[in-house]
């Protein structure tokens, strides 16, 4: 007999993913970002802060982002001004990215947003329970 709705772990796990990416939609709505432009400006603020200029390839293993997916959201993070590929000195065939005045301006508005969802979304469940478990089941070979 399969399980109820209610005693699925998966179909909860839907469930519970889709309120969570609604609270994030809503929370970045007024910065004028979608969820997986906020994902790739924030990995990518974050790396240039750790004084690195992550190529395309780089950020999208960062942000756990399909390779393709991740230039199309690019090129639309450049044409809104907040992220600038540069030519690598190295190999002039790769773009490194950099993060704007505007994007960097930008990036850690819209983290605190996204932290004040997150901490409206997870406050039923102790944070180091949840970390632990949602690092567990996205990392299950560590």
């Amino acid at each position: 007999m399969p399980l109820s709705p209610g005693d699925s772990p998966g179909f909860l796990l839907w469930h519970a993913t889709l309120r969570w990416q609604r609270d994030i939609s809503t929370a970045l709505a007024p910065l004028d970002l979608t969820h997986v432009q906020f994902v790739l400006l924030a990995c990518a603020w974050w790396l240039n802060a750790q004084g690195e200029h992550p190529n395309q390839l780089t950020l999208a293993r960062q942000a756990g982002t399909d390779v393709k997916m991740t230039s199309q959201v690019l090129r639309t993070l450049e044409h809104k001004g907040l992220i600038e590929r540069e030519v690598d000195p190295a190999d002039t065939r790769a773009k490194r990215l950099r993060v704007t005045d505007a994007g960097a301006d930008l990036a850690p508005r819209a983290i605190a947003a996204v932290e004040r969802a997150d901490a409206r979304f997870f406050q039923p469940v102790p944070l180091d329970e949840a970390v632990s478990l949602l690092g567990r089941l996205a990392r299950p070979e560590s």
